[in-house]
């Protein structure tokens, strides 16, 4: 059954409730079972939307870790090359470009997770759009 035969439904089950002294009585189960029957209908889009949500924090995640780890290891290098004037200005100079070039992939890979969600969403944004205008334009010819 389509999402917009279901919404149909449920706007016959709301129709078909009667009113007691200011209350509307409709039956709870059939709008609980044609909810869940639209939840399992709706859009792979927005089951993606959700995965690319998942998916930008995990890659978020992965590149949070791998620049502590540089740093950590950008870190270990410098104190063992401490005794030596020449080497820990060396060292220092390395350690400094690993961080930002760390701080640059993080960045950029923030950038590009934001950008793939953003264009996923966008495309939901359109679909959905899309779909409420059915279930409106709908709604109006009914009435």
């Amino acid at each position: 059954m389509e999402i917009l035969q279901l919404v149909d439904e449920i706007e016959d089950v709301v129709e078909k409730s009667y009113s007691l002294f200011g209350y509307t009585i409709t039956h709870k189960e059939d709008l609980l079972t044609m909810i869940d029957e639209i939840r399992l209908k709706m859009p792979d889009e927005l089951k993606q939307a959700r995965w690319v949500k998942e998916e930008r924090e995990r890659i978020l995640a992965e590149a949070k870790a791998e620049a502590d780890k540089i740093v950590k290891d950008t870190q270990d290098k410098v104190i063992a090359l401490i005794d030596e004037h020449e080497i820990t200005r060396s060292a220092k100079e390395k350690a400094n470009a690993i961080l930002d070039e760390a701080r640059r992939q993080e960045a950029e890979m923030h950038r590009n997770a934001i950008a793939y969600a953003d264009s996923l969403l966008e495309r939901i944004d359109k679909t959905s759009s899309v779909v409420l205008d059915e279930i409106r334009e709908s709604r109006r010819q009914l009435k």
